[in-house]
């Protein structure tokens, strides 16, 4: 029983820096970019849209295909930002325990 005290002790902790590392990811920002810095997108660090900046030269009428072209763009760079910092947080707090195939976070 002793062992299992110990399993239990661990699984309370591995709860706990995952409810932190869940706060975190909240807080966290990732800013992603494209057409040179004139479309930036940016994300929570579970991959929700924070905020969209558009560089006024590019809000014309006869752009409109290539200014939603960039913003598609600048939020797959954060996107992808994004869930490299996740991986990173979540290796982080698991340690060596391999995760299931498909473990997501709950994202």
């Amino acid at each position: 029983m002793k062992d299992l005290a110990g399993l239990m002790k661990q699984a309370q902790e591995m709860q706990s820096r995952m409810g932190n590392m869940q706060a975190e990811l909240d807080d966290l920002e990732i800013t992603g970019s494209s057409g040179a810095g004139l479309v930036k997108v940016t994300l929570t660090g579970k991959g929700n849209l924070k905020n969209l900046d558009v560089d006024a030269s590019l809000i014309k009428p006869e752009d409109k295909e290539i200014l939603e072209d960039l913003i598609i763009a600048a939020h797959a760079d954060a996107k992808a930002k994004s869930e490299k910092a996740t991986a990173d947080k979540m290796k982080e707090v698991m340690g060596d325990i391999p995760l299931p195939p498909g473990f997501n976070l709950g994202m």
